[in-house]
């Protein structure tokens, strides 16, 4: 598939004046000067940040009344709920704010929907068992924006309700007791785009504050506070950073034996924003999907290592059983598109007998990243009833082309990039073809996947240090990207596929210079290139340690045949 290289137009008077004020090397200073960090307040604050640099818990709307109705029920010992979302950001909201209060000497009790039976957010059935178990303040984390009908129905039972979230509100706000969030219209917080779990944290800062605790009774849980972040894939700039960039320092000295545990059985030796991604996530994420987030919660509140070990096998095991799943319901996927031959379409949309709901919309997102097509994949239960996922691309609002196709739809949410979605099977292919109509009215053909480039350097004027202070960048994620750069007109030393015709492994010659370039999920690509051929790559640098050797890596994001 072709794909759009965008370089950016380096300032290369600015990248100067960066790297001889700052006394940055010019690679770091080139990234810095691209995302407009050129300040030293904004350098310092996005290299070095520390405790100083978050904002004021009390600017947020309603703070102030939140905590002063939880410091009255930790006085007054009132039995509280903490209601949450079953993935990474909210397990890690309740493991925070339990935690915190339980120091404080409150016990609490914790309710999270069942993912499978449940579903996300408030509902009446839960309510009415947290009713019964005679709660009198229910804080929500993760959810409960939208529940207005919910704690409309909680307030009816006498059960006040405090709201943090960080989802966006509709044009109404719950009658709540408070409603922290910084989406709101009236906000004033200067910072909009925390976690879930981030706005917990500024409760139990705030909460800190008014009892006049140490800062570290409140900065000593900023290592979940990071994973619930940076799982939950909001940009990791402003406050987002600081509580990333000083959560993985304590992630690697954590006292939360839980953690350490899922840390160390999954893998990874270093600790960053990619092994918590890539290692930690998937496994809590595991727990949610398959209908068992109980234990993942737990994992993170147990002080014993016996029972601590127990849960961390379980978390694994939930985990190989999400990735079975979803590969089933993967190759199935694609063996339909294939047959159809529906990668010719503009939109895919498939659909299967009883597949999991806890794993279509990864397998959604792969589909899509794959056919680079929106894409929808439904799961038919014995009742004809379908419900399933979509996925986006960059370009095409998913939410507003379903709205076009109410006529075939039972019901539909979410957002431009992700969906969810219930149809009857009677209605499926009408709608199929109803939204590749759409697709098509849009001209969605003319949308080509873009690569967006930091710089085009010369691989001869880089050396390891340079490459290794890149990682004062890190932690990378949404809103601040792994540096991509440019390499034009190097020639192919060798090349080969690895891992059954799977990855792509290259050397290249720039001059008298030779690098190793590594091409993960390419491996087709070596039928169209030949030893001596002139190359163009972009990809990110990086150091690779084999046998205790360093060198130098192209990890390539694309390839093409030099100009």
């Amino acid at each position: 598939m072709n794909k759009k290289w965008q370089i950016y137009e380096v300032d290369e008077e600015k990248v100067e004046e960066l790297s001889n004020k700052y006394h940055l090397n010019k690679l770091l200073a080139t990234i810095l000067a691209n995302r407009n960090i050129v300040n030293e307040e904004d350098i310092r604050l996005f290299l070095n940040p520390t405790r100083n640099d978050f904002h004021d818990p009390y600017l947020m709307t309603d703070m102030e009344k939140a905590i002063n109705r939880i410091v009255e029920a930790i006085e007054k010992q009132e039995k509280v709920t903490i209601y949450g979302d079953y993935d990474v950001d909210g397990i890690t909201s309740i493991t925070v704010l339990k935690s915190f209060l339980q120091d404080r000497g409150l016990e609490v009790s914790q309710y999270i929907p069942n993912r499978l039976h449940e579903g996300y957010g408030l509902n009446k059935n839960a309510i009415d068992k947290i009713h019964h178990d005679g709660c009198e303040l229910m804080i929500t984390v993760d959810c409960g924006i939208s529940a207005i009908e919910e704690i409309e129905y909680a307030n009816s039972l006498g059960i006040e309700t405090i709201v943090t979230d960080h989802h966006e509100p509709g044009n109404e706000l719950p009658n709540a007791l408070a409603v922290i969030n910084n989406k709101r219209k009236d906000s004033t917080y200067p910072f909009r785009e925390l976690a879930g779990v981030g706005v917990v944290f500024k409760v139990i800062q705030a909460l800190g504050m008014k009892l006049g605790l140490k800062e570290e009774e409140y900065l000593k849980y900023l290592d979940i506070v990071c994973i619930g972040t940076i799982s939950d894939i909001v940009p990791l700039v402003d406050e987002n950073r600081v509580i990333a960039k000083l959560g993985l320092l304590l992630i690697k000295q954590t006292k939360n034996i839980g953690l350490r545990s899922i840390i160390q059985s999954s893998g990874y030796t270093k600790i960053d924003s990619n092994s918590i991604s890539f290692g930690i996530a998937p496994r809590i994420n595991a727990c949610g999907r398959m209908g068992k987030a109980e234990d993942a919660l737990q994992l993170f509140l147990s002080k014993n290592i016996n029972e601590v070990s127990e849960l961390t096998n379980k978390l694994n095991e939930y985990n190989r059983l999400r990735q079975d799943t979803e590969k089933k319901i993967f190759e199935s996927a694609v063996k339909q598109i294939e047959e159809e031959h529906l990668a010719e379409n503009a939109t895919i949309t498939v659909g299967g007998h009883n597949w999991h709901h806890g794993v279509i919309g990864i397998v959604s997102s792969k589909i899509t990243e794959m056919y680079f097509k929106p894409s929808i994949l439904l799961s038919f239960e014995e009742d004809g009833i379908g419900t399933g996922s979509g996925r986006s691309i960059p370009g095409f609002d998913l939410h507003e082309a379903l709205s076009k196709c109410t006529d075939t739809i039972e019901k539909f949410g979410g957002h431009s990039m992700a969906i969810g979605i219930t149809i009857k099977k009677e209605k499926f292919e009408v709608f199929k073809k109803e939204f590749e109509e759409i697709a098509k009215e849009a001209n969605i053909e003319e949308i080509v996947p873009i690569i967006n480039i930091d710089a085009k350097i010369d691989f001869s004027s880089i050396h390891k240090e340079m490459v290794e202070s890149l990682k004062e960048l890190e932690p990378f994620g949404e809103g601040n990207k792994m540096p991509v750069f440019a390499f034009k007109n190097l020639k192919i030393d060798s090349i080969r596929a690895l891992s059954e015709g799977k990855h792509l492994k290259l050397t290249l010659k720039e001059g008298n210079t030779v690098v190793n370039a590594i091409g993960f999920n390419m491996g087709a690509l070596v039928e169209d290139y030949r030893i001596g051929d002139k190359i163009d790559v972009v990809g990110v640098l990086e150091v690779n340690t084999f046998n205790g050797v360093d060198t130098l890596q192209i990890n390539m994001k694309d390839i093409m045949r030099a100009i």
